[in-house]
């Protein structure tokens, strides 16, 4: 069986294994990128306009959590690692975005 085969079918059962949809799982994934990314620039430009910057920092949350809420709600036995790694991407990812978002609102608007 050729290595791609291999990988493709050791993926799916994944799924199978812990009744998750890998198809599922990975549209939710990319299909939340342009929206959480939508919302960042929402939250910056409110932020640099002096607005709440609540909403937008609630869609940006969502979005970024979506596919992982979707393993959660359906998942089931997850293996812990697969949990402490969700949560390390987490932390990192909100560590990440809050530097981005820190350098964006600092940078000088353009005109």
């Amino acid at each position: 069986m050729p290595m791609w085969q291999t990988i493709k079918t050791w993926f799916l059962s994944l799924g199978e294994n812990y009744g998750v949809d890998p198809l599922v799982f990975g549209i939710i994934y990319v299909g939340a990128i342009p929206f959480f990314l939508l919302s960042i620039a929402w939250l910056v430009r409110n932020r640099r306009a002096g607005k709440p910057i609540a909403l937008p920092v609630l869609s940006a949350g969502v979005f970024f959590i979506s596919a992982y809420v979707y393993l959660a709600i359906v998942g089931h036995n997850i293996p812990i690692w697969v949990w402490f790694f969700m949560a390390a991407m987490v932390v990192y990812g909100i560590w990440s975005t809050m530097r981005d978002i820190r350098k964006k609102v600092a940078a000088e608007p353009e005109r």
